[in-house]
């Protein structure tokens, strides 16, 4: 990428092409250069925009179109292209993101995320019941090849990890809280939130059991205070209505946008 500023009438020199990067897929350029409205970047006459667009900074996953412009002796028609098309040199291309909601080939969004989202994973399983796959000790290359196996869209901050040519699916998560990141991926996605379902520790589902199944397992302040009680069908792990009920009902309310429109009684975690 050149720092080279765009010459007088807005024609690159020769062997450069100029990108429209959209406002919101600036985040990723270098900081000198996330206020300019065009941005020219070297071209060698071979690289395909997959290059280009990623050398500048920007995954691929978070691109939505790419359009050639039609401006003055640029050689665009206003078309789009794939990211297999090798541009020219002195074409301009608008960059941009992903529509939301994004849709997912083969029916709901099934995830996979990262060492450094942990606390989303939790989340995702607790408040949208999403299936959500996560572990705290895999690196990239076994992160690519499970989410390519079970057709999972990889969830990462991680720039490089989501540039990785054999990826199918992945997104870039926004923001540095949880609840932030929730709400992204929540608004992404579009998922349909069915809280109360799936077990934070394995991703297994949850069912009602009898407390007399279980109340052997609680400790004895748990058995006189509650009734109502869900099991993880994978790991057994044995939820309740406890302490922190309210935190996560009122989460649960904010990631649906309707603070006032609890869920109907479910099982929290303790």
């Amino acid at each position: 990428m050149t720092d080279r500023p765009q010459p007088p009438g807005g024609t690159p020199p020769p062997r450069e092409l100029l990108l429209r990067v959209s406002p919101g897929l600036r985040i990723f350029l270098p900081s000198r250069h996330r206020g300019a409205e065009l941005l020219p970047v070297p071209h060698d006459g071979a690289s395909s925009l997959v290059h280009v667009v990623q050398s500048s900074g920007v995954p691929l996953t978070e691109v939505g179109a790419l359009v050639l412009e039609d401006t003055a002796g640029s050689g665009g028609d206003g078309r789009r292209v794939e990211p297999s098309y090798r541009p020219e040199a002195g074409q301009t291309v608008r960059v941009e993101p992903v529509v939301r909601p994004q849709r997912v080939p083969h029916g709901p969004p099934r995830f996979l995320l990262d060492v450094h989202l942990g606390t989303l994973a939790r989340r995702l399983r607790l408040v949208a019941g999403a299936d959500t796959a996560y572990h705290n000790d895999m690196d990239d290359p076994a992160l690519v090849e499970q989410a390519n196996a079970e057709r999972r869209v990889l969830l990462t901050q991680d720039r490089g990890l989501l540039m990785r040519r054999q990826l199918w699916m992945g997104a870039y998560v926004r923001g540095s809280r949880p609840d932030d990141q929730l709400a992204d991926v929540l608004d992404r996605f579009d998922l349909p939130l069915a809280p109360w379902t799936r077990c934070t520790a394995c991703n297994g589902l949850l069912a009602e059991v009898p407390k007399a199944e279980v109340e052997h397992l609680l400790r004895p302040g748990t058995r006189r205070t509650y009734d109502t009680f869900a099991r993880c069908r994978d790991c057994d792990h044995v939820y309740w209505r406890g302490a922190h009920g309210d935190r996560l009902e009122a989460l649960v309310a904010e990631a649906a946008g309707t603070a006032g429109d609890r869920p109907e009684e479910g099982h929290a975690a303790p």
